[in-house]
């Protein structure tokens, strides 16, 4: 299968899921910093015109002083290079963690966050790299529950450290078009998948790999935990896709684009375009793929999901 790998605009060093990005795009992009180049070969650009913005500069510049005081501290470092990508600074990020894998080698975090970083930058083989470095630091220990940066209604962190690097790693897989280690990756990521909110965004992306691999007993097996009275709290989005899945959600309650936002065609309209695939539609596909690539939410793994569907594609 032929890789997806962008030139991007810059030279970078080797360097679910939850509350891991801004709720939503900004209205305006007054930005001109390119953060990288799409699969598709046009530039991303830095957004900056966040309606949060005064916060996030603030909670970065707390983060900032914090490592500052605390150079040896590796929970600062990945909390300043969170801050970074909050604000889209994603470069900056990339290069954070890309400090904390040389100071800190037996950590797997800074490999999850740097491999996470890896992703929105489209370097889906480092990111892939990252991800199983990860793992192998962590294999044969407990999991640890991932601190939200921006917590949720019920200010409870759902997500794990193991969660996100499997979650990860498979999407990293599914990008590049490796349908089969992407499955792999998955089938690890629903073991460690221990609450509704996990299992829904798990099962979402495993039910799309096994579609593509034309393993449509095992797609169905997935759908099969999937209900309506499911108890999600961050997820709605990916609920809401398994259910159009299994008919009880149809595509254009989905994606009703007279009042969604950029990430919300991004998010859901890849699930409906994906679906309109898989099932035998690639012009319908085509046309919501590139709907969600007409958007500016460009870091959604929906928006770069739709990106290297159009480009496998050409």
């Amino acid at each position: 299968m032929r890789r997806l790998i962008p030139v991007l605009l810059f030279a970078f060093t080797t360097a679910a899921c939850g509350g891991s990005e801004p709720a939503a795009p900004p209205e305006a992009a007054p930005a001109t910093e390119v953060e990288a180049t799409s699969l598709l070969g046009t530039p991303l650009v830095r957004m900056t015109d966040f309606p949060n913005r005064d916060q996030l500069d603030a909670n970065l510049a707390a983060a900032d002083a914090e490592y500052a005081a605390n150079p040896d501290s590796v929970d600062a470092l990945i909390w300043l290079g969170r801050r970074q990508a909050y604000l889209w600074r994603y470069r900056d990020a990339l290069e954070t963690f890309s400090q904390g894998v040389a100071r800190f080698p037996e950590d797997p975090r800074v490999y999850r966050h740097r491999g996470h970083r890896h992703i929105t930058l489209r370097n889906f083989d480092a990111a892939v790299a990252d991800f199983e470095k990860a793992a192998s630091l962590f294999a044969g220990q407990p999991d640890e529950i991932e601190p939200d940066g921006q917590p949720n209604a019920l200010n409870q962190p759902l997500s794990t450290l193991q969660f996100n690097v499997w979650y990860h790693l498979a999407l990293a897989h599914y990008l590049n078009g490796d349908f089969e280690q992407a499955a792999r990756a998955y089938e690890e990521c629903m073991k460690v998948s221990t609450n509704d909110d996990l299992l829904v965004a798990t099962a979402d992306w495993y039910w799309m790999t096994l579609m593509r691999l034309d393993r449509k007993a095992e797609a169905n097996a997935i759908l099969a935990r999937i209900t309506p009275e499911m108890n999600i709290v961050e997820n709605g989005s990916y609920h809401r896709r398994l259910l159009m899945y299994k008919g009880i959600e149809t595509p254009e309650a989905l994606l009703d684009t007279t009042t969604a936002d950029d990430l919300t065609i991004a998010t859901q309209g890849y699930g409906v375009g994906n679906w309109y695939l898989v099932t035998g539609d690639q012009a319908k596909a085509r046309e919501i793929f590139e709907r969600v690539v007409a958007g500016r939410s460009w870091s959604a793994f929906g928006y770069i999901a739709a990106e290297a569907d159009l480009a496998r594609m050409r």
